[in-house]
């Protein structure tokens, strides 16, 4: 039970510090970027998402 507890503590932290970091990302105008089974998503600052490769990530 204590190591659950523990775990869920970790989780719990780690969660809400990966949500800062996407959040400051997109005030800094940097595109978050998911998968999912398979297929890349790019969140924009603009709040919008898309498929598409941003120009910024393009060489």
């Amino acid at each position: 039970m204590k190591d659950l507890k523990l775990e869920m503590d970790i989780l719990k932290v780690a969660s809400k510090a990966v949500k800062e970091a996407q959040r400051k990302s997109l005030e800094n105008g940097v595109a978050n970027v998911y998968a999912k089974n398979g297929t890349i998503y790019f969140q924009l600052p603009d709040g919008t998402i898309t498929q598409q490769i941003p120009k910024e990530y393009m060489r």
